[in-house]
């Protein structure tokens, strides 16, 4: 099962910074068990959402550059608060630096303002025609379908090529 942990970016600052949300709903899978009595989002899932924030940070300030950007690091991961049901988790990732085949992070997580995990995050990217060139369309087609969920979770005014038929058209979000 793939979990996609961002509902909306409401921030960007390309190189710079990335806010975004998760709302948490009681119909999230994953709740039935933990804890079934007391179900809140596993530490592990708030992890997660950092990294798919620093991630689309990353993706978007180098123009989709990499198929792939993956922790290769948490370091320093604090928790606070639960994250419960008909709460917003507010993700907020910083960068630090970066080079050719990582980005590092600071992020936090915060539902209305109170701390609910942070740490520092060291993100790898590549390619995986890096290493084999047979998959080069993997990357592309990839990079395609990053876009097209980063275009329906940040609605930045900016317009998206839409393929009608045989021709392209762009309506302005």
């Amino acid at each position: 099962m793939r979990f996609i942990l961002i509902d909306r970016i409401v921030e960007l600052q390309a190189g710079v910074k990335i806010t975004a949300v998760k709302n948490l709903t009681i119909a999230e899978e994953y709740l039935a068990d933990h804890f079934p009595h007391f179900p809140v989002m596993p530490g592990v899932l708030m992890l997660e959402a950092m990294t798919q924030a620093g991630a689309w940070l990353v993706r978007h300030s180098e123009d989709f550059a990499h198929s792939m950007v993956v922790l290769k690091q948490a370091k320093n991961v604090k928790y606070g608060q639960f994250v419960e049901p008909g709460q917003t988790l507010t993700v907020t990732a910083e960068l630090l630096s970066q080079s050719d085949s990582e980005a590092k992070l600071a992020a936090r997580g915060t539902v209305d303002g109170q701390m609910t995990v942070s740490g520092r995050l060291i993100l790898a990217k590549y390619n995986l025609a890096d290493t084999n060139p047979n998959n080069k369309r993997i990357d592309e087609a990839t990079k395609r379908e990053l876009r097209k969920i980063f275009h329906l979770i940040y609605q930045s005014g900016e317009e998206i090529p839409q393929h009608i038929g045989g021709e392209v058209k762009c309506d302005a979000i």
